[in-house]
């Protein structure tokens, strides 16, 4: 392009140095044409060819290139070749021209669209984040839509014409208008007289009639009295007109607005249906007020000292027994869920009501998982009837209302969102039948609830009644001086405006003149007609039918916002709210602080313990003390076998010397003494050795079951699990009986191990002679024992010990010496002394000195003659253990005739058969039954709230409850946080 000629050249220059101030690019000198790099030396100021120009050149040439240039003219003889070129010349550019336009044509579309999306993107972040209520459209929605009928649905939707039919007539309300234009132009007043003849005139003038002439004017008063009274007629009659229309155009709106309600409500169920039913079934997540009821159900159980459970909102609702309390929370929650009576009190526990929306309506108690369906009046029965015998239930012996918290959930298609607690109602006095302290008990309850400052306080006053019986807003008051979280409920308006001669004091009560409290808002309902029996929808219609024909309502007494318990829901949902959201922030930092403050007293006291509750605790108990029953069955049987022996003998063996030996032994015969024996061995086998014998193995099993958990004690085990041990096992202990079979064949065995008196061999005969040979001896040993305490010290104590006897030991150690005198001269003595020789004892003694009474005489008597025969059964004994030859050959002989030895074999074969059968029926059942009621009293124990915290005790374990219930309020209270800011 640059070599097409001179002209050309230069047009190109030109160009070239246009554009290379527009681009900024550079093209070497050597490559321009010859004339151009001359015309460029020359502009730019330099001379020489081969230096570099200044840059003031591009500036000269910048400027020259703003500056039309002619065409150059063509050269002489040149012909018409030079315009043919410079007209190809012409072409050429614009072409180029029309590519220019081109490339603008479509960088403007790129830009444009560039553009047109950066708006777009910018328009799509200032939209809000609906992605987070996706699951409220289920996924089969779409698919529901291709099944809906829209022909249908279009039919049953209401006519244009209908539509036309609600909205008010335009041209009245222009004309009312237009009438009370001229009636505040004119100055009339309603209800006043016009007065002065100004007046008349500027009335007659508006009007546009001509004034009247002197000589009319007393036709004219005449005329003017009675188009005044005409004209007030009429104005009133209007203004009443006015009114009533006003009001039932509000009414048909109002109906209007219901219709829809309940439409839009019934598809939203069908829609809430079809999700339960679930063509796409997923988890749903909690909704907010139940997030909310949970951080509350966990506040109202845990007993913290810190007073932060009572800082979160909820409603109260507070006032007079029988002020319609109850009913009116009822009609909120849209059934009739609490038990009724007709003046007496039924709310004797606070009860808390967490209200929210759900397809279907039901109840539910906090710790239950019964659904109550409040549509079926079976269902409605058995729910009252639970919710009064939870009420009884909490209240304690002697009282008659209860502090504890009676947690319930309904859900509902409309139902506002909200948490409300139902006191029982303040009284005024006590009745039979009450506590003493009923009155100020609920006052305390009431305060309790009402000082939390964020608490919102329903205060229901009966309308029926004279405003100076009530007792509520004074406590009210109180509690809430500048009625700023207060909100006042007048009910049963329509016996109010039945009873009360002036209507007027309705208004001043709505107004808050009446009563000395200071109240949010003020409402006014109706909540039926005082039957039990009436269902929810009549009483709004009994409601909505009032108000509509109340001249309350129609005189402007009552405002159309403050009727209605549809109203009052609203205004109470949107009031919990709003101090949910300005308050539960600064409550979540409160329990952040509380968790700081119990973590750092945890690593100060308990730096080496975790950090285990209640629960985690008794977990760990019930182990220890379950792995304890176990080691029961590590017993040997040799261990159970002689132990049970022992234990066994210690126990009977009093009866066996007392009452069977010692009398069969007593009679001098042989064949006597075996028939003594039999008989009171059979009687004692039949009447009391086999209770004996479970008594002691219980009692065995007792001790070992003891000695057990005293030795896993001392393996580095946690002392605060001491009382818990100890009540397990009393209380197992007391639930254990032994197997009522297991007497009768016990009996069975030990009569058939009594009759056996075959001794086969000679280590069963020694064995019997040194069991024999023990008990005497140890017999012997307890009778000299009794008789050293009957005489006193002996000589050689009283010398080397310092002791003296007493006077009775006197007397008793002159009597024993003069028996001791008589068993010398009569070595065979019956056991008795005959009262002959009691005679000749007392005398001798007298004759000493000696004064005493025949009774101590057989007394002492008794111990000495047991001593004399313990002895002389000793000696015998140690001449039958060469006598088993003799009793294996049936030999008689008088002085080797062994029926005592043979009396010890047996009972001794009884005491080693029982033992074996005790041990048998210990480790195959007992053992088993008592683990099992030691799991038992732990599932009950573990069950039992109250047993816990009263066996488990101490800081450490309080310490750790409280972390664990703050830790869990602040998790609850952040995720409720969280959704409540989604939410926004």
């Amino acid at each position: 392009m640059l070599r097409v000629g001179s002209e050309a050249a230069c047009l190109a220059c030109r160009n070239l140095v246009s554009t290379n101030m527009g681009v900024r690019f550079r093209v070497p000198l050597q490559k321009l044409h010859p004339l151009s790099r001359a015309i460029h030396h020359r502009y730019s100021g330099n001379t020489n060819p081969q230096r570099p120009p200044h840059r003031t050149a591009a500036r000269y040439f910048t400027s020259m290139s703003r500056l039309p240039m002619r065409p150059p003219k063509p050269p002489p003889g040149s012909g018409g070749r030079g315009h043919q070129q410079q007209r190809n010349f012409w072409v050429v550019r614009l072409a180029s021209r029309l590519l220019k336009l081109r490339y603008i044509l479509l960088g403007s579309a790129v830009g444009g669209g560039y553009t047109a999306k950066k708006t777009y993107d910018e328009w799509k972040d200032m939209l809000p984040d609906f992605s987070e209520y996706n699951w409220v459209i289920p996924d089969f929605v779409w698919e529901l839509s291709e099944q809906i009928d829209f022909e249908k649905l279009a039919k049953a939707l209401p006519e244009i014409e209908e539509l036309a039919k609600l909205l008010p007539d335009l041209d009245k309300i222009g004309e009312n208008f237009t009438f009370l234009k001229s009636l505040l132009s004119s100055g009339v007043s309603l209800g006043s007289e016009v007065k002065g003849a100004s007046g008349l005139h500027l009335l007659l003038e508006t009007s546009g009639d001509p004034p009247l002439k002197a000589t009319d004017s007393s036709t004219a008063a005449t005329q003017e009295g009675s188009d005044k009274q005409y004209k007030k007629s009429s104005d009133k009659e209007r203004l009443d007109q006015l009114q009533e229309e006003l009001l039932r155009t509000q009414l048909k709106y109002q109906r209007m607005l219901e219709r829809l309600e309940k439409e839009n409500k019934e598809l939203r169920k069908v829609v809430l249906q079809k999700d339960d039913k679930g063509i796409h079934r997923r988890k749903v997540k909690k909704s907010l007020i139940d997030l909310y009821s949970e951080v509350l159900d966990i506040l109202s159980d845990y007993d913290a000292n810190y007073n932060t459970q009572d800082h979160l909102p909820r409603v109260v609702v507070v006032g007079d027994q029988s002020a319609g309390k109850t009913s009116v929370l009822e009609m909120i929650a849209q059934a009739r869920i609490f038990p009724r009576g007709s003046g007496e009190m039924m709310t004797r526990s606070p009860v808390k009501v967490t209200l929210s929306e759900g397809p279907h309506h039901v109840a539910m108690f906090k710790d239950s998982g019964r659904e109550f369906d409040l549509t079926k009046e079976e269902d409605l029965a058995a729910l009252r009837h639970e919710i009064e015998l939870r009420m009884r239930k909490s209240v304690k012996e002697g009282q008659t209302v209860s502090c504890e918290t009676i947690s319930l959930s309904v859900k509902g298609p409309g139902i506002q969102r909200m948490v409300l607690v139902d006191l029982p109602g303040v009284i005024s006095t006590v009745t039979a039948g009450m506590a003493a302290d009923t009155k100020e008990t609920i006052f305390s309850i009431s305060k309790a609830y009402m000082q939390n400052p964020n608490a919102i306080i329903l205060c229901i006053q009966d309308g029926s009644v004279d405003a100076e019986r009530s007792i509520v807003t004074d406590l009210v008051s109180q509690m809430d001086p500048h009625g700023k979280r207060t909100i006042f409920v007048l009910t049963k308006v329509d016996l109010a405006e039945k009873n009360l001669a002036s209507p007027n004091r309705i208004q001043q009560i709505v107004e808050g003149k009446l009563f000395p409290m200071k109240a949010l808002g003020y409402f006014a309902v109706v909540t039926g007609k005082g039957s039990s029996g009436e269902s929810i929808d009549s009483i709004k219609d009994y409601e909505e039918e009032f108000f509509q024909n109340s001249r309350l309502l129609r005189d402007g007494m009552l405002k159309a916002h403050q009727v209605t318990t549809k109203n009052l829901s609203l205004a109470v949902s949107d009031c919990f709210w709003k101090m949910v959201r300005e308050s539960v922030e600064q409550q979540a930092d409160v329990f952040k602080a509380s968790r700081f403050n119990l973590e750092t007293e945890w690593k100060n006291n308990y730096p080496r313990l975790r950090e285990l509750d209640r629960n985690e605790l008794f977990e760990k108990a019930k182990n220890e003390i379950l792995d304890e029953v176990i080691s029961l069955s590590q017993v040997t049987p040799q261990h159970w076998e002689a132990i049970l022996q022992k234990k066994l003998w210690e126990r009977v063996s009093t009866h066996v010397i007392e009452n069977i030996y010692l009398p069969a032994a007593q009679t001098m015969d042989s064949g006597t003494f075996n028939t003594t024996v039999d008989i009171k061995l059979k009687q004692w086998t039949d009447k009391q050795l086999p209770h004996k014998a479970l008594e002691v193995a219980w009692e065995t099993l007792q001790e070992e079951f003891a000695r057990f958990m005293a030795e896993y004690k001392g393996k580095d085990q946690d002392d605060i699990f001491d009382k818990l041990k100890e009540a397990v096992k009393d209380d197992s202990i007391k639930r254990h009986k032994w197997n009522e079979r297991a007497m009768d064949s016990l009996r069975v065995i030990q009569h058939n191990a009594l009759e056996d008196r075959s001794i086969t061999d000679k280590p069963q005969w020694d064995a019997a002679i040194q069991f024999m040979e023990e008990t005497l001896q140890s017999r012997l040993k307890d009778t000299e024992s009794v008789i050293g305490d009957m005489v006193g010290p002996g000589w050689r104590q009283r010398w080397m010990n310092w002791m003296n006897r007493t006077p009775d030991q006197h007397i008793r150690n002159e009597t024993k010496n003069e028996l001791e005198r008589l068993l010398k001269l009569h070595d065979e003595h019956t056991a008795y002394l005959a009262n002959d020789e009691v005679t000749t004892v007392r005398k001798n003694l007298e004759g000493r000195g000696v004064e005493v009474d025949p009774v101590l005489i057989k007394d002492t008597w008794h111990q000495l003659y047991r001593r004399h025969f313990l002895q002389k059964a000793l000696s015998h004994c140690s001449l039958c253990k060469r006598g088993f030859y003799y009793y294996q050959r049936h030999f008689v002989d008088s002085e080797l005739e062994c029926n005592d030895v043979v009396l010890f074999w047996r009972i001794q074969r009884m005491l080693v058969i029982t033992a074996n059968t005790l041990r048998q029926q210990l480790t195959n059942t007992e053992v088993r039954r008592l683990e099992k009621n030691v799991k038992e009293v732990l599932d009950d124990f573990g069950e039992d709230i109250e047993k816990k915290t009263h066996l488990i005790t101490g800081r450490r374990v309080q310490l750790a409850e409280d972390l664990k219930k703050v830790r869990e309020i602040q998790e609850k209270l952040e995720a409720f946080i969280e959704a409540l800011h989604k939410e926004k």
